[in-house]
């Protein structure tokens, strides 16, 4: 309201001018009309600034046509409509509505004088505030489009977390279920066999609760470092984690579970690599896991592990002899978590894996991981 009344103060003043070389109208009022309709309708500007600057156009030609000089003042309802228009619509609306004003101004200011060739100046003012509406809105745009990716990345930063947070979750689940499940499949199958020779056999009782020691401690150890992550910032220094276990294990793994009864035999194709941490510990969980499996499972007492390296991945294949108990195949069915966790530690690192019952009967656990590429040996200088 107060902009409207401002612009149509200087209307008031810029009709004190007539064209030279006429009689001044003898009444302003028809002037003074069209000026206050042109301001108030700036005031609906914002909703429909097409129809707006169609209305203060029509009302600008009519006060030029009354013989009125142009003057920044008398154009400046016009000019704040153009800004209005261009501000707020799209080039192509602001294009077809702002020419066509600036046409019907020059053309009006022609046949009211056409001795007065100097329309440059109605030009240039009219022109001026459709660059300025321009320029405001693209920097509106921009602004808008700076607060839109602000928004997306602190969204999207929100969501990263939530997924890690979900993804460490997964991970300790993983580690715990391969711990848990794998030592105390080992410890009751090893207290059973204590329980069985008590009386008739002392010494081999004696050896399989060592043996029974030895995979609580182990058990232990694991359940720490699986969830050494989850400990308070205020924690010890001296608590030292372990690291994670590899295949450099494998040896004490196929020692733990002849110690239950489980005969395993090992065999290796092509020339052994270092593996990346992540494979290494996928290799390890997956032995673990399905001899394990085994271990619960299986109807007979032995196990082989073949372990293959190729140039680009590394193949491992655990199998069993004989039938193949109702509880793997429920597990093979997706009801039990080590067959799932299995996979899904093949697919975290890049590779596959299958299980399934073997036509000859057992069973039979096979995945097939990634390896780093090898570094071709540097040739010796003479």
């Amino acid at each position: 309201m107060v902009i409207s009344l401002a612009l149509w103060t200087c209307v008031a003043v810029g009709d004190s001018f007539a064209t030279r070389d006429a009689t001044s109208p003898a009444e302003e009022w028809p002037a003074e009309a069209l000026a206050g309709l042109s301001c108030l309708a700036l005031l609906a500007s914002r909703r429909r600034p097409g129809t707006v600057l169609v209305v203060i156009a029509v009302a600008t030609v009519i006060t030029i046509a009354l013989g009125y000089v142009v003057t920044p003042l008398l154009l400046a309802p016009l000019m704040a409509g153009l800004y209005r228009l261009s501000a707020g619509t799209d080039d192509r609306t602001t294009h077809a509505y702002g020419f066509t004003t600036v046409a019907a101004v020059v053309t009006t200011v022609v046949i009211s004088d056409p001795s007065d060739l100097t329309v440059i100046g109605p030009i240039l003012w009219l022109v001026l505030p459709l660059a300025l509406g321009r320029g405001a809105r693209l920097r509106s745009a921009y602004l808008e489009a700076v607060h839109a990716r602000a928004e997306h990345a602190e969204r999207t930063r929100d969501e990263e977390a939530r997924l890690r947070v979900a993804e460490e979750r997964l991970r300790i689940a993983r580690d715990l279920h391969d711990v848990v499940a794998h030592h105390l499949a080992l410890a009751k199958v090893q207290a059973g066999a204590a329980a069985h020779f008590l009386r008739a056999r002392p010494d081999e009782t004696q050896r399989i609760l060592a043996a029974l020691i030895d995979t609580t401690a182990s058990a232990l150890r694991e359940l720490k470092s699986a969830v050494g992550l989850l400990r308070e910032a205020s924690a010890p220094d001296s608590a030292v984690l372990e690291p994670a276990p590899g295949l450099e294990r494998l040896s004490a793994l196929i020692n733990a579970c002849e110690s239950a009864g489980i005969t395993v035999t090992l065999a290796t194709r092509g020339e052994p690599r270092r593996l990346s941490p992540g494979v290494d510990l996928t290799a390890f969980r997956i032995l673990q896991e399905a001899l394990t499996n085994v271990t619960k499972h299986a109807s007979t007492g032995a196990a082989h592990i073949e372990l293959v390296y190729s140039t680009a991945r590394l193949v491992i294949t655990v199998t069993n002899d004989g039938t193949t108990a109702p509880l793997t195949s429920d597990s093979t069915q997706g009801r039990g978590f080590g067959l799932l966790g299995m996979r899904e530690r093949a697919l975290s690192v890049g590779g596959e894996l299958q299980a399934g019952p073997r036509p000859e009967g057992g069973f039979e656990v096979a995945a097939v991981l990634p390896l780093p590429p090898c570094l071709p040996k540097k040739e010796r200088t003479p």
